[in-house]
């Protein structure tokens, strides 16, 4: 029964993160269109898996808890501050540029509409990502595959859902780094929800992690 659960589990998150690719570097659609595709891959088909085999949990991760708040906050705060750092650290070294040509010709994101599309990247994006990748993902691969193969059947889709939408933004090897990068975040996500037993943890680290992405994408614009 479980090998059947394993199964729906991973066919989901391959036929998500799939589409995805395609909304992202094929079809790229405007915002408000991409954003409504990734709410019903990433949340409405979870929770309908969910009522469908008894064995998928949407439940259990949802609880809040009080206890590892402050934690996360600092967390937060200091991503904020690492990311920030490292891009004044080597953007004299890389050109940026084609980053804003790309969120202006294919996603539509133009400084008049970058402060409404920042807001919903921080506080709504990020939390579709954690309760899929984190929450749905991780949390029922533990059950059914194991600790050590959830951190990265989970980590690793997180991080190469990002390439469709960031191809042609990085030079191969800043590119690299970014991917490499948001395979450990991934794990460090997981890792701090683990430990406090819900997906707000990540949730709000995962917020400041955006703010400084957002940060830097309006300077760049």
């Amino acid at each position: 029964m479980k090998q059947k659960s394993l199964f729906r589990l991973l066919a989901l998150m391959l036929f998500a993160c799939a589409i995805m690719a395609v909304v992202d570097g094929i079809l790229q659609p405007g915002y408000i269109v991409k954003s409504a595709i990734k709410i019903i891959l990433f949340a409405l088909l979870p929770l309908l898996f969910s009522r469908w085999d008894a064995n998928l949990d949407v439940k259990s991760f949802l609880k809040p808890q009080k206890r590892g708040f402050l934690i996360s906050l600092a967390l937060g705060v200091a991503l904020y501050g690492v990311i920030l750092g490292a891009y004044f650290l080597i953007g004299p070294f890389f050109d940026f540029s084609s980053i804003a040509g790309s969120l202006t010709q294919n996603a539509g994101v133009t400084r008049d509409n970058f402060l409404y599309v920042s807001l919903y990247i921080s506080f709504v994006n990020s939390f579709l990502e954690e309760f899929f990748f984190r929450g749905f993902l991780f949390s029922n691969l533990k059950g059914l595959l194991g600790r050590g193969s959830a951190y990265l059947f989970s980590a690793l889709p997180f991080s190469l859902y990002h390439v469709a939408m960031m191809i042609g933004w990085f030079s191969p090897f800043l590119f690299l780094l970014v991917m490499v990068g948001l395979l450990v975040g991934g794990m460090i996500f997981n890792r701090l929800n683990e430990s406090l037993d819900s997906i707000y943890a990540s949730w709000l680290t995962h917020m400041f992690a955006n703010f400084a992405i957002n940060t830097i994408g309006f300077m760049l614009l």
